[in-house]
């Protein structure tokens, strides 16, 4: 992730206004809307080793068209690419994880590992950060072009990768995607809201990740500084989700999902009224708590999810995280550009709160102690 603290950046210097720059974003949330679910399916169907490899191929391309292209509409279609790409990804990942140690009878183990997995990615983006960041003081450009060697990795690193039992076909229980989305959001309540409630958190995360590098560049940050600032807080993020499965176990699930909730939200308002130092111990929060509800929250959705529809279910709740996003993206960038940013993060922090304090007592119904 090369080119994620500096993107916005980039779009500035291209000559972007911030309502484009996030409408960008909003076509790479559009495309794994758009595919993200029938993408969780084939992974349920067709395999999740040969959809990760597809999903390899296609990231490549989109850094591709970064790298020797310029001008809205080409990065648009990146932007459409890497969404497909991500969407083939995306679900599929995480179930192999669990139906790996699923079939090793060790699936309670799921958080510890993805914790693992979500910590080594984390301290992988923490050193990209300084580097994407340091590259980019020297050539705006040149995040892609090392991004898109980096992107190309992942081809023969999918191609490695063992099927486990429990993915190789889909089970007869569920016989058609129309089957597997009746059942997850309306034959059990109890996975519907659960869905729900860690999509509302998931997109608080994505937008943070997104906005916050905006916000300490109009405190006059440079690309370097806020690629350090960037590495500093994934290595935050990497190291506490080695340890997020344990805190929750002492926090206990009702703990850690007010926990969660209120951090999260609430660090978007502070974000907006602090500056410099305080905004800094804000970011650190957020990651720190971030840290602990990521893979915690998928754990959740995975406990009431069989096998035979995992990849859809968890594909699925990603759709829902990035169709929020393809709303707040442009909703962010428009009241930046007329309230300024400050105002913007205040704004939506209020709506983040208002949403999660609304789904939070359905979602602790669906969660036993």
């Amino acid at each position: 992730m090369l080119t994620m603290p500096i993107l916005m950046i980039f779009y500035g210097e291209m000559g972007f206004s911030a309502q484009e720059s996030f409408l960008l974003k909003s076509c790479y949330s559009l495309s794994i809307v758009i595919f993200e679910v029938p993408s969780g399916y084939a992974a349920d169907v067709w395999g999740r080793k040969r959809t990760l490899v597809t999903g390899s191929i296609l990231g490549t391309v989109g850094f591709v068209i970064y790298s020797l292209f310029s001008g809205f509409y080409a990065f648009m279609a990146a932007e459409l690419i890497l969404g497909l790409g991500m969407s083939f990804i995306s679900g599929a990942d995480s179930a192999m994880i669990y139906d790996t140690l699923l079939a090793q009878k060790r699936e309670r183990e799921y958080a510890k590992y993805e914790g693992r997995n979500f910590s080594v990615g984390n301290f992988s983006e923490a050193i990209a950060g300084a580097i994407g960041g340091g590259l980019a003081t020297i050539n705006i450009h040149y995040p892609f072009y090392a991004q898109t060697f980096i992107a190309f990795l992942a081809v023969p690193a999918a191609l490695t990768l063992v099927e486990p039992p429990m993915g190789k076909s889909c089970s007869q229980k569920h016989t058609n995607i129309v089957e597997m989305l009746r059942y997850a959001l309306v034959t059990n309540r109890a996975l519907r809201w659960n869905i729900i409630y860690s999509s509302v958190l998931g997109c608080a995360t994505l937008s943070m990740a997104w906005v916050y590098p905006l916000r300490l560049s109009g405190l006059g940050y440079n690309e370097f500084e806020i690629g350090s600032i960037h590495t500093v807080l994934n290595l935050i993020l990497g190291t506490v989700t080695l340890f997020s499965y344990k805190i929750e176990q002492r926090l206990r699930p009702r703990a850690t999902v007010w926990l969660s909730t209120l951090t999260l939200t609430t660090a978007f308002v502070l974000a907006g009224l602090a500056s410099d130092y305080w905004l800094l111990a804000v970011l650190t929060v957020f990651y720190f708590c971030r840290g602990i509800a990521t893979p915690v929250l998928k754990d959740y959705v995975n406990r009431m999810t069989s096998s035979d529809i995992r990849a859809t279910v968890l594909s699925l709740r990603s759709l829902i995280i990035r169709g929020m996003f393809v709303l707040v993206g442009p909703f962010f960038g428009t009241m930046t550009d007329t309230y300024g940013i400050e105002n913007a993060f205040i704004i939506l922090g209020l709506a983040f709160i208002v949403i999660t304090m609304a789904g939070i007592s359905l979602f602790l119904k669906a969660i036993k102690e």
